[in-house]
């Protein structure tokens, strides 16, 4: 499984991660006929050791862009089996199921030190002028300037929170909603890259949404008394995906329960467009005795 992507994930002094190194961690190198490796990032002492399954999903996102270079990314799967760890290189082998004129698709396992850790399904195809179009609105919440700063370091980016404080607080109770602003420095000019940058944050406050709901539970507790993680992200790109400014970012969590929650998700631009969809299936369970013995930088 891979780690709880939320909010407390990045960064330390010790561990100066940027929007500019992050489009450098997606660039993965091929090593190979359809088999690609990509680097597994920065940690610390006092970091998560755990890699990211987003990063992950964005780095077979842009395999898969080299691969049917002809065509763009329009959505991928990712089901997180297994811990990837930071150090040693992640593998990503493509099998291609099909490759046709108009669309492509590709099974993607995520392999280290020789082990399959994740699978990803992804869709590319040749976009074609509309038939018919039209897509849901976006959400009437406050603005960027309105909402209140997240703790997130990254440098090159900004989150705001819409009427949420403390995101990971047990004491921050509401509807089982996050709407999210985010602005990136810079914003990736090539079409793979800014679809992997989206990708990217889709996992990160799926948890947090669905914890709102409920008095004394938050994401703080992750990995501490309750067992979370991300174990499945879809995202859908909508094109085109170009976009200036903020982004805003919408979590509904419509269920959880039986040790599962369910989160889905839309990203809009600041003036309206609908550029991306997503759903989120996290695990929210307690925390076993098994795993006190388990470092918490190494738990899932």
């Amino acid at each position: 499984m891979a780690q709880s992507t939320e909010s407390t994930e990045i960064s330390s002094p010790a561990t100066p991660w940027s929007v500019t190194g992050l489009l450098e961690l997606f660039e993965v190198n091929a090593d190979g006929p359809d088999r690609f490796t990509g680097a597994t990032g920065l940690a610390a002492d006092d970091e998560r050791q755990v890699v990211e399954g987003t990063q992950l999903l964005a780095q077979a996102i842009v395999g898969v862009a080299k691969r049917f270079g002809d065509k763009s990314i329009r959505s991928a799967h990712a089901v997180f089996a297994r811990a990837v760890l930071v150090g040693p290189p992640v593998e990503y082998a493509i099998d291609v199921v099909n490759e046709g004129r108009s669309t492509a698709t590709a099974v993607v396992s995520v392999l280290q030190n020789g082990k399959r850790c994740a699978t990803m399904t992804v869709l590319a195809d040749v976009p074609s002028a509309d038939v018919i179009r039209h897509h849901l609105p976006r959400p009437d919440v406050a603005s960027p300037a309105q909402a209140n700063p997240c703790a997130m370091p990254m440098t090159g980016r900004q989150v705001r929170l819409v009427d949420v404080v403390d995101v990971n607080s047990p004491d921050e109770v509401g509807p089982p909603e996050i709407h999210a602003w985010l602005h990136y420095d810079p914003i990736p000019a090539r079409d793979d890259l800014a679809k992997a940058l989206i990708a990217y944050f889709t996992g990160h406050l799926g948890i947090s949404t669905t914890m709102r709901a409920h008095a004394g539970i938050g994401t703080s507790q992750s990995h501490l008394t309750v067992s979370t993680a991300p174990m499945t992200v879809t995202v859908s790109f909508h094109e085109p995906v170009r976009w200036d400014g903020w982004l805003l970012y919408g979590h509904e969590s419509t269920q959880v329960g039986a040790g599962m929650s369910y989160v889905r998700g839309t990203v809009h631009t600041e003036e309206g467009d609908l550029i991306a969809s997503f759903a989120q299936d996290g695990l929210i369970r307690p925390l076993r005795t098994s795993d006190n013995k388990i470092a918490e930088q190494a738990r899932i």
